[in-house]
């Protein structure tokens, strides 16, 4: 595998897995892994559907910092290990989010779309009473606006995330099906030197390509762009690396030389 750095992963620090950092560590350094960077969950106000679920989505940086830098000197001969986030942006939050990602020294910020005005695309009444292209442009949209207000983050993450969930996933969709908006955001990222990522958690949800689809990532290169980390998306040991070769080799078809990896928010590339 010519790949061997998971920049998306969850441990039982984010609200939706309960898989034990050390667990997620152990299982890295038995695949030969290089570099692996956690990203754990920080959703400021969101929108909780379950009112048993409230506040699982608020990640205690403190705590999951403290784990990881055990973890980190106990691994330190086997594994590089960094400190990372996957922040829920919405737009109101960007001064919020600003405050919060200052007030610790991360590694890697990921900026994902886990709402979309207030509604979360996991769940059906995202998309129910009209058509799943009025769903999926409203969710692009929604991006924009976040790309608008703010900036502090590496990467955007799973950028066309909103097709993991909705009525026939990826079965009508493509990236020349939504050119115009596709290529909106995919300016202002490069013009904000901004990246994006290749995440194959989608494979699991029955897609038939990775998020994003292959036709954004060449058409991400076209433009210009050149970061592009490669993330899993895993919250269980299991799904580490997983999919990582199909990544590879898309990114080769697309154009790409080279994969980033960061370390102190700076990125580095390394080539495919």
């Amino acid at each position: 595998m010519a790949v061997l750095s998971d920049y998306h992963l969850h441990s039982s620090f984010s609200g939706d897995s309960d898989a034990p950092m050390e667990a997620m560590i152990e299982r890295a350094v038995s695949l030969g892994m290089k570099n692996m960077c956690f990203t754990e969950h920080m959703d400021i106000d969101y929108v909780y559907v379950k009112e048993e679920d409230t506040g699982m989505f608020d990640l205690n940086t403190d705590s999951y910092l403290f784990d990881l830098i055990k973890y980190k000197e106990k691994y330190a001969d086997k594994i590089n290990i960094y400190f990372g986030v996957e922040l829920g942006l919405q737009s109101h939050l960007a001064r919020d989010l600003s405050k919060y990602v200052k007030e610790y020294d991360f590694d890697f910020v990921i900026g994902s779309s886990h709402l979309c005005n207030r509604k979360d695309p996991y769940f059906p009444y995202f998309y129910e009473g009209r058509p799943e292209e009025e769903a999926y442009r409203e969710y692009f949209s929604s991006i924009l606006d976040n790309l608008k207000v703010f900036q502090n983050f590496d990467v955007y993450g799973h950028l066309d995330y909103v097709v993991r969930y909705g009525p026939n996933r990826d079965n009508d969709y493509s990236y020349e099906k939504y050119k115009d908006v596709l290529d909106s955001i995919l300016k202002k990222l490069i013009d904000m030197e901004k990246g994006i990522e290749i995440n194959t958690g989608g494979v699991s949800y029955g897609l038939k390509e990775l998020n994003p689809c292959t036709g954004v990532l060449k058409r991400y290169r076209e433009l210009g762009g050149e970061i592009i980390t490669i993330g899993s998306d895993a919250h269980s040991p299991d799904r580490i690396l997983k999919d990582f070769d199909r990544a590879a080799d898309i990114l080769k078809a697309c154009g790409y030389k080279y994969y980033t990896v960061f370390a102190k928010r700076m990125p580095e590339y390394v080539r495919l």
